[in-house]
């Protein structure tokens, strides 16, 4: 038991430790007057892409005379960030009026590259003393003669907000006069500038991120996110209602009846979930691959957990760089052990090894009982259907905003409701597996086991047919790209949720069996 303890101690040190490798340090932060405050130039692709990212001096800026890549941490790799010193010097509290970098002789094979990327809407990020921010590169417009017209901005103004000797907020602005017209294939000269000017503020540093997560706040968000929260605990008190009134009722009229002797049972006919006792512990079919799909799903459950106790105190601030990246790759790697466990000594249990044993109320028969034919709603697909639309109502306002946030320039940073709807998610997934494995015992149907975790993951296909909706209907994404980035990891993520919700619905119905056959008698 110490043993356990210790490891469960050293893995939380070796989560925080490789997180605060990605997290800022504010005894990093104080400059002096004159101080070179670090300035990295990151990625530029289009506006309406997220995943379709480039490095900065992929188009044909001015490089710095000593170009340095910044060493980058795991989470920041696998975000896709490619941090270099730009060719911008800004020094602390140092104003400067159109500072002169260079002068670029664009070729006409660099001139057609910033036209396609201005066609396409690229923006450029940098980071400055860790603060993000971002810029377009040029625009198009039309001309009263309807052609279309590009331009290639060529100097940007900074302007930095400090308090005391720390930097507190950093934007950027294009000069509108200062274009140069790049819509005819020529060598064109570009004279590249910036403007830099410092106001003090009374900000504290301690709040300097709250510019980046203030969006997600605005009372008008809130007042939907609580929308989304009411919207889905009345759908938890409906069916759980539902569940108290009508099973709750049922069984009490089962109990009773089977309580009594044979004779006295008259209408034993109507509910038949008794007469298949024999049957209803009889273990599913391909054993290995249930039980390796279980303790995957007991993982990616426990991984969750993890990262909504990262989230909920303050680890995943906005852009803390890698930050989530980071913890998902070193908790998922310490929790294989949780999958592996839970897999190998559920299959053990099936396999009846002396190690484990699978505890069963009832006698298992020698030969199966044949399943009576059902009617098309009792079926597999059927019942699907039904267990994953009331788990997904309850979560897709939530899910717009993950969305937005996770394929587009949103900030997500309401973690507490989220956590929130979560549970609830938890709850209504275990409460309809339930319900639906009892109507499928009342009928005489005792291959529950498969059922029952096909019934608790199907909300991940509800998930995936939204990506669907969200990337034709609510998004401007489009290119070969980002399109097989989109749903190639929509569909490694909602598979990750089948497996975990279906772990969930199926331990919620393997108690509710176990407890309804350990309150009768056997034979």
């Amino acid at each position: 038991m110490m043993e356990i303890h210790k490891c469960l101690v050293l893995a939380l040190i070796l989560i925080f430790s490789v997180i605060g490798s990605v997290t800022s340090d504010a005894s990093n932060h104080k400059y002096k007057n004159g101080d070179v405050v670090p300035l990295y130039a990151n990625k530029v692709g289009p506006f309406q892409n997220p995943s379709e990212t480039y490095r900065y001096f992929d188009l044909p800026f001015c490089l710095p005379g000593d170009l340095k890549e910044k060493k980058e941490a795991l989470g920041e790799v696998l975000n896709g960030d490619r941090l270099v010193s730009a060719p911008y010097k800004l020094d602390f509290l140092v104003d400067k009026d159109s500072e002169f970098i260079c002068t670029k002789k664009l070729t006409k094979q660099e001139v057609a590259k910033f036209r396609k990327a201005i066609t396409k809407d690229y923006y450029f990020q940098m980071y400055f003393d860790d603060l993000p921010l971002w810029g377009f590169i040029g625009k198009y417009e039309k001309t009263e003669s309807n052609e279309q017209k590009y331009y290639l901005f060529k100097h940007l103004q900074f302007e930095v907000l400090y308090n005391k000797n720390r930097v507190i907020e950093v934007n950027v602005r294009t000069d509108p006069s200062a274009l140069v017209d790049v819509t005819e294939d020529k060598e064109v000269n570009v004279d590249f500038m910036y403007t830099v000017r410092w106001k003090e503020t009374n900000i504290p540093f301690e709040k300097r991120m709250e510019k980046y997560s203030h969006n997600s706040s605005l009372p008008h968000h809130l007042e939907i996110h609580w929308f989304s929260i009411i919207n889905s605990c009345v759908t938890v008190l409906l069916l759980t209602g539902f569940l108290a009134t009508i099973l709750m009722r049922v069984l009490k009229n089962d109990f009773v009846k089977y309580a009594h002797d044979e004779e006295a049972a008259e209408d034993q006919e109507e509910t038949g979930w008794k007469y298949i006792h024999g049957d209803v512990f009889r273990y599913p079919k391909f054993k290995s691959l249930f039980a390796a799909a279980l303790g995957s799903g007991s993982q990616l459950f426990a991984l969750t957990i993890f990262i909504f106790i990262l989230a909920l105190v303050g680890v995943f601030y906005p852009y803390n760089r890698g930050a989530l990246f980071t913890a998902l790759v070193v908790i998922y790697a310490l929790t294989s052990g949780i999958a592996g466990y839970t897999a190998s000594s559920f299959y053990c249990q099936l396999e009846g090894t002396n190690w484990a044993e699978f505890q069963a109320p009832c006698r298992t028969t020698k030969y199966p009982r044949e399943v009576p034919p059902l009617p098309w709603y009792r079926g597999t697909l059927a019942q699907m259907g039904m267990a994953g639309f009331l788990p997904f109502s309850a979560i897709y306002i939530e899910l717009y905003y993950i969305f937005a946030s996770v394929w587009g320039h949103r900030i997500y940073t309401i973690y507490s409701i989220l956590f929130i709807v979560f549970i609830i998610l938890v709850i209504v997934t275990a409460f309809i597996t339930i319900a639906l494995t009892y109507f499928q015992l009342a009928a005489e149907d005792h291959e529950w086991w498969w059922r029952s975790f096909l019934c608790g993951g199907s909300t991940g296909l509800f998930i995936y047919g939204y990506c669907l909706y969200y990337y034709y209907g609510r998004s401007d994404m489009t290119g070969f790209m980002q399109t097989s980035f989109f749903f190639g990891y929509m569909a490694c993520i909602c598979y990750g949720f089948f497996l975990m919700l279906g772990t969930i619905g199926f331990r919620a119905a393997l108690f509710f069996v176990r407890h309804i056959y350990r309150s009768i008698k056997c034979e």
